[in-house]
Parts: C-alpha cells; sequence; structure tokens
C-alpha cells in the first residue's frame, strides 16, 4: 500500500505542476480541457498495437513485450489521475483513502505478489485490455476502473513492485519532458536513435536502487545537447 500511496502522491505532484492546482476541476492551468478517460482508452489502444492482431499484416510476429509494459504505465498515469479527480470532485475521500481502496479490490494480492507469466494467448488478452476500455466508456466507477487496469497490468506480467519502478521513472521521464520543452515542441525525444522511454528503461535496468533525483541526472547527461 505504501508504493501505492506514493505513486499517487506523485502523480498528484506531477499533474499540479503540469496543469497548475485545481486541474481536478477538468481544465488547466492554460485553459485546455482535461479528459483523462479519452487518454487512457488511447493508451489502450497504443498497448493493442503492441500485439500482432493484424490478420494481413505481420502475421507470425512476436508481441512487444517491453512496450507492453511501458504502455501499461502509461495507462497507470491517465487511471491514477482519474481516480484522485473522482475522489476529490465526488468527495470520496483522501489520497490516502483512494490508495486503502485500491488496495483492498479482490485482485490486488495477486498483484502484490511474484510475477506469474500468463497463460492467456495474445487475443484474449487484448480482450483484457478492451474490458479496461468499456469500464472506461461505461463509466462503471473508479474502484472498477482500478480492478480493470490491474487485470491488465498482471497480464503484461508487472506486479506492484515492477509497476512501481517503471512508474517512477516514467515520471521523473514526464518531468523531465515538461521541464525541457514538451509543452512548445522543442524537445528532443529520440536520442542517439532511441527513443527516451528506451533511454529511461536502460538507466534503470543499469542503475540499482536508482533514486529519483539520480535518475534526473542521468537523463540530464544523456539528453541530446544542441
Amino acid at each position: 500500500m505504501d508504493k501505492i500511496l506514493q505513486m499517487l502522491k506523485l502523480q498528484q505532484q506531477l499533474n499540479d505542476a503540469t496543469n497548475g492546482e485545481g486541474w481536478e476541476q477538468g481544465i488547466t492551468k492554460n485553459g485546455k480541457l482535461i479528459d483523462w478517460k479519452r487518454c487512457t482508452y488511447l493508451e489502450c489502444a497504443e498497448l493493442i498495437e503492441s500485439y500482432p492482431w493484424k490478420h494481413w499484416k505481420n502475421i507470425d510476429a512476436e508481441p512487444d513485450h517491453a512496450n507492453i509494459k511501458i504502455e501499461a504505465v502509461d495507462i497507470w498515469h491517465f487511471i491514477m489521475s482519474q481516480g484522485l479527480e473522482d475522489y476529490k470532485i465526488q468527495n470520496l475521500g483522501s489520497i490516502e483513502k483512494l490508495a486503502e481502496d485500491i488496495n483492498a479490490l479482490p485482485n490486488f494480492v495477486s498483484f502484490d505478489a511474484d510475477i506469474v507469466p500468463t497463460e492467456k494467448n495474445h487475443y484474449e488478452q487484448i480482450e483484457t485490455v478492451e474490458e479496461l476500455m468499456r469500464v472506461i466508456f461505461c463509466n462503471e466507477g473508479t474502484q472498477k476502473m482500478m480492478e480493470s487496469f490491474i487485470d491488465v497490468a498482471i497480464q503484461s506480467e508487472l506486479n506492484l513492485d515492477s509497476l512501481y519502478q517503471l512508474y517512477v521513472g516514467k515520471n521523473i521521464l514526464n518531468q523531465f519532458r515538461q521541464d525541457h520543452g514538451y509543452k512548445d515542441g522543442t524537445y528532443i525525444k529520440m536520442w542517439n536513435g532511441v527513443e527516451d522511454n528506451v533511454q529511461m528503461q536502460y538507466i534503470l535496468d543499469t542503475n540499482d536502487e536508482i533514486s529519483p533525483e539520480e535518475l534526473y541526472r542521468a537523463l540530464e547527461e544523456a539528453y541530446p545537447k544542441g
């Protein structure tokens, strides 16, 4: 539960910094409308694209397992944001209460355990992602949305520990992007031929127990100059 609470607090801080305090009302400090549900189902579509589902193209390809994990983490950013908004606007409780409610979900025990490879085939995994999209479209509530996301995370071979590591990495990368021109379009996303996501993952994989501050400094050192 501590890791869930830490991630929720990091997401709150990131949203406050990026969108301005009061973003839960559905509008940024720049006057842009916020739609976390649209953000989520578009990320779900990107996750589905990591599977070889097309019957007319690359039919013998394997799923892009690394990207599936990254897309699941991106979904988690938006799922948490929607949860934070719901709990504040609907007076459902504090950020600590949201963390407690996630911890109490029926599939959380499986999530907070060792990673077990999924027995689902590619199409069944896609259906699990589509179920999350359905829950979002049908407005079935915060807890059902969180529960459905955990199903996606588990089949993506993410448990609480690995989600936490990747989330913290992506959270810091998102902060780094904002600090280096992401909103005005000057940010460089390709670093020496690879996406910044890949570089972030490489830093995490080659540095045990790296702190958020150390990760930010490592990104600064790797960022293309000029």
